[in-house]
């Protein structure tokens, strides 16, 4: 049996972490969701459908996954699952048929001829004569069910690894509160003197090449990736991290993509956050309003009840703030958004590739300097931006023109109202 894992049309539920990998490369837990589907299933992809622009950079995650191409597949019993069923919860379908979830394809098994299926509305399309029933498995409708999930996720990724145990070094005076048996320390991860691993409430991976400052606490369930460094960190429950991050201060059920840094102080609660992120000292989500009221988060311009008392910040790739900078409950901060701190919450949607300035969001020097900065980021871990990186940064800025060209303008009217006072 072939494999397909798919995005369907609705991925812009799941912006701004959407905008640069297709909906099936999000994390949550220790895993890809695209990984959870493929451990389900027994198997690795055979092949991927997402969005055409995130072809080329795809290509090199995808394991050899055929993209946008099913030809494979002809003649063959085919598993297709969407992206949005990938929690560790989905199981395979005993029989040939498709089952939807509302209006969207999320499970079909079929020996149906999809060689010209090349995207989601081809193949929703090809399903609908099939046999159809109801799905009833996992479902993430939105970017703030993967985070919210996260702690169950971990666990479930901890007891589906089979990994536990020292392969590292961990220094005597470190302390594993909890059961020995919940904790799992990769080979060459370092965990340094005064170091306390809270395994009673959950599992806490530390894979290869972590490395544990003094007076961190990491609290499970909890996964650190490779290379990760952990500074003097309060690490709360339910946090995924890494690979290659570098974390300090307090974070509680955030998932954070690699590369990313929150080097020093602050709050990062109920976040997710994407990759070649750097936020300034004392950079502050709130994750509570004041009222213990459901939050809400604004997406495609309406406001949308997530449902939970507990959504903080997520923040999209390659985006900066400053020291000081303070995050609403139920922020969104487009890719490639500079923020610069006023000492007052910012507002709680930044658009992609703008400068949130002097109380303002603003073109800022456009697109050129940004590109720069983002190539210096990656220099500075030994990665270098390709052909294939810049030109996907320049159509997702394309893409978001409409959306942030909205926002200067109305910023500008604000401010011209303000100057005639």
């Amino acid at each position: 049996m072939k494999l397909v894992i798919f995005e369907d049309d609705q991925f812009d539920r799941f912006l701004p972490l959407a905008w640069v990998r297709g909906v099936f490369e999000l994390r949550c837990g220790a895993t890809t969701l695209a990984e959870k589907i493929a451990r389900a299933a027994g198997r690795r992809p055979d092949a991927l459908l997402l969005r055409d622009y995130l072809v080329p950079t795809a290509r090199r995650r995808a394991g050899g996954a055929a993209l946008n191409d099913l030809s494979a597949c002809r003649g063959e019993e085919v598993l297709l699952v969407n992206a949005r069923a990938g929690a560790s919860a989905f199981k395979l379908p005993p029989e040939r048929g498709a089952q939807w979830h509302g209006d969207r394809l999320a499970v079909w098994r079929t020996t149906a001829d999809l060689t010209r299926v090349r995207d989601y509305a081809a193949l929703a399309a090809a399903a609908r004569p099939e046999p159809r029933a109801d799905y009833a498995g996992p479902w993430f409708e939105y970017i703030w069910d993967v985070m919210l999930a996260n702690p169950q996720e971990v666990t479930a990724d901890f007891a589906a690894a089979g990994r536990s145990g020292i392969e590292g070094q961990v220094h005597p005076s470190a302390v594993v509160f909890g059961p020995a048996d919940r904790l799992y320390v990769g080979p060459g991860a370092e965990v340094h003197p005064f170091v306390c691993l809270d395994t009673r409430n959950g599992p806490v991976t530390l894979e290869a090449g972590v490395e544990v400052h003094p007076f961190t606490r990491i609290e499970g369930p909890c996964y650190v990736g490779a290379k990760s460094i952990l500074l003097g960190a309060k690490v709360r429950e339910g946090c995924s991290i890494g690979p290659l991050c570098r974390v300090g201060g307090e974070v509680e059920e955030t998932i954070i993509h690699g590369h990313s840094n929150k080097y020093h102080d602050g709050f990062l609660g109920h976040a997710y956050v994407g990759e070649w992120v750097n936020l300034g000292a004392l950079t502050t989500n709130s994750d509570l309003k004041n009222d213990y009221g459901t939050v809400s988060v604004l997406m495609g311009g309406a406001p949308i009840d997530t449902g939970s008392t507990k959504v903080g910040a997520f923040i999209g790739d390659h985006v900066k703030t400053s020291i000081g900078t303070l995050l609403n409950t139920g922020t969104i901060i487009g890719t490639a958004a500079v923020l610069v701190a006023t000492g007052a919450p910012l507002p709680k949607y930044i658009p992609a590739f703008t400068w949130f300035l002097n109380g303002m969001i603003g073109k800022g020097f456009g697109l050129t300097p940004l590109l720069k900065t983002a190539r210096t980021a990656l220099s500075r871990r030994k990665v270098e931006m390709t052909a294939e990186d810049e030109q996907l940064l320049r159509t997702v800025f394309e893409r978001t023109a409409e959306d942030r060209e909205a926002h200067v303008r109305r910023a500008l009217k604000t401010l011209a109202q303000q100057t005639k006072r």
